[in-house]
C-alpha cells in the first residue's frame, strides 16, 4: 500500500507549519483523505502535486539533441495518437515516433525541460471554452506553436446499458457506486474534480477516487472487469469494449511544439501526415473523433484567406 502522511509529517514535507497544510488542501488542492477524523496524505499524489504546480524547473544539462530520426511527443494519452504514431512508424522508415505516457501537465512540464519534441495536451481552461494556452502560458517561458491533432468526444464509461443509471459526474456520489479515476495533471482528471466542484460534491467521499489507471482503455477494462461502475473517458474506448458512454463534452486535443524545435525534420512530417488521407480513414474507423481541424495551426492562428 501506498505510504500516508500525516498532518505533521505532509507540513513537514513541504516545509510549511500545520495550519497552513489546512489551507493548501482547502485553495490549492492539496490531495489529502480524511479518515476517522483525521487528515492523511497519499505520499504519491502529494509529490505529483508539487510536481504538478512546479513553475521554475532548473535548466536541464543537456538539452535534447538535433533531430537524428527519432521523435518525442509526451503528454496525453488518445487511441488516436497511438494508431497515428504507428502510421508515421510504417510511412518513414527512416524515423521512429516514440510516446511518454505523462499526462497533459506532464507534457508541458517535459516540454519546459526539453524533454520532447511535441506535447499532446487538452486541459479546459476556467472558460470553459478553450483549451491549453492558459496552462501553457504559465508553465512554458514562451507561448509554444499550438496544432489541432484532433477534437474527441469525452464523457463517462459505464457499464453495458448503465444498470446504475449514471447521467452526470453528480451521480458518482449515489451510494454504492465505485469509480476508477486518472491521475492528477491529467486533462481528464482536471475536467472530472471541475465537474464535482461545480456540482458541490466531495470527491473524497466517492468509492474509488483515489484508485487511478494511467489511459482511457484502462478505465474501460476496470469497467469491464466490474471493478468501478463509472470512470471518465473518451467515446472511442466505449465502442471497442462494447460498454456504456455518457456524453459530456467535445474537446480540442492539441499538439504544442517549442518554436525552436517547429521545423525539425519528423515534426513536420507528422505534421503533414495529419493532412493524409490515411490519418483521415484511422479516424473515421475510431468512433468519436472530428479530424477536420487536424493539422491546422491554432496558435500563431493561421491566416485564412
Amino acid at each position: 500500500m501506498k505510504r500516508l502522511l500525516s498532518t505533521k509529517e505532509v507540513a513537514q514535507f513541504l516545509g510549511v507549519n500545520e495550519k497552513m497544510v489546512y489551507s493548501l488542501v482547502a485553495d490549492k488542492g492539496l490531495p489529502a483523505t480524511k479518515i476517522t477524523g483525521k487528515w492523511l496524505f497519499p505520499r504519491h499524489l502529494v509529490e505529483q502535486w508539487i510536481e504538478t504546480h512546479t513553475t521554475n524547473y532548473p535548466k536541464t544539462l543537456t538539452s535534447l539533441p538535433p533531430y537524428h530520426g527519432l521523435l518525442v511527443i509526451a503528454g496525453s494519452n488518445d487511441l488516436l495518437l497511438d494508431k497515428t504514431i504507428f502510421l508515421f512508424n510504417t510511412f518513414y522508415s527512416g524515423n521512429v515516433a516514440v510516446f511518454g505516457n505523462l499526462g497533459s501537465m506532464g507534457g508541458l512540464s517535459a516540454l519546459r525541460r526539453n524533454l520532447c519534441h511535441m506535447a499532446s495536451s487538452h486541459l479546459l481552461q476556467e472558460d470553459e471554452a478553450e483549451y491549453n494556452f492558459e496552462f501553457a502560458s504559465e508553465e512554458l517561458d514562451t507561448m509554444p506553436a499550438v496544432v489541432n491533432f484532433c477534437k474527441r468526444e469525452q464523457g463517462i464509461l459505464v457499464k453495458n446499458g448503465n444498470p446504475t443509471r449514471i447521467n452526470s459526474v453528480e451521480d458518482f456520489a449515489k451510494p454504492g457506486t465505485r469509480i476508477i479515476n486518472r491521475p492528477l495533471g491529467t486533462g481528464t482528471r482536471l475536467l472530472l474534480d471541475r465537474g464535482l466542484k461545480k456540482a458541490g460534491v466531495n470527491g473524497e467521499k466517492i468509492d474509488g477516487y483515489h484508485n487511478e489507471v494511467y489511459r482511457h482503455l484502462d478505465v474501460g477494462l476496470e469497467i469491464l472487469a466490474d471493478r468501478a461502475d463509472a470512470g471518465l473517458g473518451i467515446r472511442a474506448v466505449a465502442d471497442i469494449l462494447a460498454i456504456g458512454f455518457v456524453p459530456l463534452r467535445w474537446e480540442r486535443y492539441d499538439l504544442l511544439i517549442s518554436k525552436e524545435r517547429f521545423f525539425d525534420e519528423g515534426v513536420q512530417l507528422f505534421l503533414g501526415l495529419l493532412r493524409e488521407d490515411a490519418f483521415k480513414q484511422l479516424a473515421k474507423k475510431t468512433s468519436g473523433y472530428d479530424v477536420k481541424l487536424s493539422g491546422r495551426m491554432i496558435y500563431p492562428e493561421e491566416k485564412r484567406p
